[in-house]
């Protein structure tokens, strides 16, 4: 998720080498993202070979921001 909040969208191919994934958990963490309404998926074809890319929507947004936010308090609390 933090690859697409940093960037505009993602293309599968390029998350998976970033990321160091198998096409299957890839594949099936997209899926979580996307049943959540975190990303949405535009599937075309770049000379003849599927393209599938992932943006984030505001939803998704949101939610990473939420995320951050108690990862921040969670480290907080542990130097009080």
């Amino acid at each position: 998720m933090s690859i697409l909040v940093a960037n505009e969208h993602y293309d599968f191919n390029s998350l998976k080498e970033l990321l160091e994934v198998t096409d299957g958990n890839l594949a099936s963490n997209l899926k979580s993202l996307e049943k959540e309404g975190y990303i949405t998926v535009e599937k075309s074809f770049v000379d003849r070979k599927p393209n599938t890319k992932y943006q984030k929507t505001a939803k998704g947004q949101k939610a990473f921001e939420n995320h951050l936010l108690a990862l921040e308090n969670l480290i907080k609390q542990q130097y009080k």
